[in-house]
């Protein structure tokens, strides 16, 4: 057997000579590690399927789980003999923790006669290890009944989550739920700004008969930096009752939260000026209600947050990306149209807070004014044509 875990050591394993690959994680089972154990009629592998973001994520944005490549890599390693299953969705439903996701999945592999362990034996190591032994029992038994029906158990633990055909929204409707959040975010005129720019694009782009490529990019792009997660922002939506509902239906019974937070008028800073974060009790909940309703003082002289760095760079964004549009408007044509949608995605790359976000702003400004250096040469080559 090989269990794709750092535990065990596949060097001891003989290539095409594993029984079992019982993988928690995806990445790892498709491993080279792992897969190089198997052999197609002999080999079984009972695979978690949650995609689990890994540390590339943090220094690629655009990295993408490789889902559907893993699953090719496992089951042409095993043939038929691949079992996939979202454990990590439903161990947390039922049991209100990720980590049960690994007894869950020992249950499944046990119940199906993979593991040369008898129960009692795995109960006992349960208990030896001392750590939430209810809830790991809990976890293996539910892995075993998934073995026999996993539709009836995924049913009792995601009872909301029926298989519903669902269909991307139109162009009108993200419009409109993108004006009411800024609605929410600060006031009907902050959104009519927004829906005022898209209309004049949409208007442009309709005279060219050329789709919508350059509204869809203004909508999304000049929503994402006009719904900026400034303080009163975060505490909007901590206290507008979607993230209550989010955990109630993921967790049972009273919670108590706590927050990682930190907020530039107290938080330290480390010694390259980096702000540190620090955690919060309860009480930052009645915090977060007082500031939703300061949302009003947003930008205004007695905003306490609107002179801090970020927030400024955040104003000054939302007026750059309008102006660059506007600019695109006055030459907008079917030659230039799609370098016109590339311009105005550029609030694509501006990722992250703090100094991760200075960051990608200055990448993001150098290809700026590179650009804006080409289209004035290209000007000036016309008229001294």
């Amino acid at each position: 057997m090989y269990v794709s875990s750092k535990v065990w050591n596949p060097a001891r394993i003989p290539s095409g000579e594993a029984d079992l690959i019982l993988g928690c994680d995806m990445l790892t089972s498709g491993a080279r590690d792992a897969v190089s154990k198997a052999r197609a009629g002999r080999t079984y592998a009972v695979v978690n399927k949650h995609q689990r973001p890994t540390g590339a994520f943090t220094k690629n944005p655009d990295w993408q789980f490789p889902g559907d490549e893993m699953v090719q890599v496992i089951r042409g390693a095993v043939g038929e003999r691949a079992i996939f299953v979202d454990a990590t969705a439903i161990a947390a439903a039922l049991l209100g923790d990720l980590i049960a996701a690994n007894l869950f999945m020992l249950g499944l592999a046990y119940q199906r006669g993979l593991i040369p362990i008898g129960e009692a034996a795995i109960n006992r190591a349960i208990e030896l290890n001392g750590i939430a032994v209810a809830a790991n029992k809990k976890a293996f038994v539910w892995g075993r009944h998934a073995a026999v029906d996993e539709a009836k158990v995924r049913a009792i633990a995601l009872p909301n989550n029926a298989a519903i055909q669902m269909f991307p929204p139109s162009l009108d409707q993200e419009i409109h739920d993108r004006v009411r959040e800024l609605t929410s975010h600060q006031n009907a005129a902050y959104a009519r700004q927004y829906l005022d720019l898209v209309a004049r694009v949409r208007v442009t782009e309709q005279r060219l008969a050329k789709g919508t490529r350059l509204t869809s990019a203004v909508s999304r792009y000049y929503f994402t930096l006009m719904a900026y997660k400034d303080e009163y922002e975060v505490a909007r939506l901590f206290t507008d009752g979607r993230f209550k509902e989010r955990l109630a239906a993921q967790f049972d019974g009273e919670l108590s939260l706590r927050f990682n937070l930190a907020p530039p008028l107290f938080a330290k800073r480390d010694a390259d000026g980096h702000l540190i974060k620090l955690e919060y009790g309860p009480w930052v909940w009645h915090a977060f209600r007082v500031l939703t309703r300061l949302k009003l003082l947003r930008g205004t002289l007695f905003d306490p947050f609107g002179s801090t760095r970020e927030r400024r760079i955040e104003r000054q964004l939302i007026a750059e990306y309008r102006g660059d549009v506007e600019k695109l408007l006055e030459h907008l044509n079917e030659t230039n149209l799609a370098e016109a949608v590339e311009l105005a995605s550029w609030p694509e790359y501006v990722r992250g807070y703090g100094h991760v976000k200075d960051a990608s702003l200055s990448a993001i400004r150098a290809k700026r004014n590179s650009r804006q250096k080409r289209e004035k040469a290209q000007v000036l080559d016309r008229r001294t044509g």
